[in-house]
């Protein structure tokens, strides 16, 4: 086994930050690993001006990756699952999947703010998945108020900006980044909805049968080349369940040819040697969600059912 690795990521403070995260624990499994980062720029990143869905979709964030792995320049790239597309290039594949951090979708404010005072509540995101889900709940939050979704782009930083400046009353976030650029810090052992405060920010968390999550989110997926040998050190940062979820989840986007282009969350997780799988949609006009259940071995028909469920 080689002493050295390179790992490629993107130069954002988020992207920074997990790629350092999957280096430690490749160090904890290989004494005396030296790890290189290498640093690029992707299309999505010099594209600002955009929403995904003009210009590419989720392989905006992987190309340049893909790329390198197949030149050699780098040993594995580390990605939110959620950004990769369906279908990798040849020789390549995900190759570690490490436990899945928080999955829920997190609507930030500035501190103290009463969204229901307001007759238009803006929303930042650029996800059709999010649009679709805070504009049917908002009738329920806010009842006298009317929502309108307003497309964001940049790193967690640069919205946070554009809200304090006004040009938002709130924007919807991962919980997975926000937890691990530490600016939030709800109890470990919940999943369901929550409130927090940080005195600047208020922070509500949805729980994920309300607001149903995109397909891998708070997931890393570690690509690599499928036939190179570092594929055995990184398979020891493996979690088995993450891995899992993250094969049923993209088994059912890939059946409803999803990408950019429509509002599709599907998320899945493992209770009691079973799989809850919950899924929304919206096509020609209809919004349609599911929910299954059934056994960790059968991944292929739960992904049939859900697919076809939310068609």
């Amino acid at each position: 086994m080689n002493k050295m690795i390179r790992i490629g990521t993107r130069k954002s403070a988020l992207a920074m930050v997990q790629t350092e995260l999957v280096a430690e624990t490749l160090k904890g499994v290989q004494p005396g690993l030296l790890v290189e980062t290498v640093t690029k720029v992707t299309e999505g990143d010099r594209i600002l001006n955009k929403p995904l869905l003009e210009f590419g979709g989720k392989g905006v964030f992987v190309t340049e990756f893909e790329q390198a792995l197949l030149k050699g320049e780098i040993d594995f790239a580390v990605h939110s699952a959620k950004d990769l597309p369906m279908d990798l290039e040849d020789g390549l594949g995900i190759v570690a999947v490490p436990p899945r951090e928080d999955p829920r979708d997190v609507l930030m404010t500035p501190a103290g703010t009463d969204l229901s005072a307001k007759k238009e509540i803006v929303i930042g995101t650029s996800s059709l998945r999010r649009r679709l889900q805070i504009e049917a709940l908002g009738k329920k939050l806010w009842p006298g108020s009317a929502v309108r979704c307003e497309d964001i782009r940049g790193n967690i930083q640069t919205r946070i900006r554009k809200m304090d400046e006004g040009l938002y009353d709130a924007i919807i976030l991962a919980a997975a980044g926000l937890k691990r650029m530490k600016m939030v810090n709800p109890p470990a052992d919940s999943l369901e909805e929550y409130f927090e405060t940080n005195g600047t920010y208020d922070f509500h968390y949805f729980d994920c049968e309300t607001f149903i999550p995109a397909g891998g989110q708070g997931i890393l997926a570690v690509e690599g080349r499928i036939e190179d040998r570092t594929c055995e050190l990184a398979v020891r940062i493996q979690d088995e369940e993450a891995k899992t979820c993250l094969i049923l989840e993209r088994k059912i986007l890939k059946l409803l040819e999803a990408g950019c282009h429509e509002p599709i969350g599907v998320y899945s997780r493992i209770r009691d040697e079973q799989i809850e799988v919950f899924g929304i949609n919206r096509r020609d006009g209809e919004t349609k969600r599911v929910y299954l259940t059934g056994g960790t071995g059968e991944l292929d028909l739960l992904a049939e059912r859900a697919a076809k469920g939310l068609r």
